[in-house]
């Protein structure tokens, strides 16, 4: 995604700020990354909880339309407001069945034709 930044806007390692939080909510979609957080404690951080609050304007039309894949990205965004989930997380099953359900929905069916 090219950067739409104006002279005024800060950037960050040649990146807006909304460039960064768009590819950080969509590594969100993936279950592994979601265990790697909740092993190195993020989801123990109020300020962490709180970005991760932020990060639902992502859900407005004007930014949803940026998300490659709006389904699984907006709703992880949505299980991790609750603290059973980001405790769940931690459990190498719920893992795999995140993974698992993922690929269900990602890869088409087989006609048997």
């Amino acid at each position: 995604m090219a950067t739409t930044a104006t002279p005024d806007t800060p950037l960050y390692g040649g990146f807006s700020r909304f460039e960064l939080e768009l590819e950080f909510v969509q590594c969100l979609a993936n279950p592994t990354y979601l265990n790697y957080l909740a092993v190195e404690n993020k989801f123990d951080s109020p300020e962490f909880v709180a970005y991760l609050s932020y990060l639902q304007y992502f859900k407005q039309p004007t930014y949803v339309k940026y998300l490659h894949h709006p389904g699984p990205t907006l709703r992880t965004l949505d299980l991790l407001q609750h603290e059973s989930f980001r405790q769940g997380i931690l459990n190498p099953a719920l893992v795999q069945t995140m993974t698992l359900e993922g690929l269900r929905n990602a890869i088409p069916p087989v006609d048997k034709d």
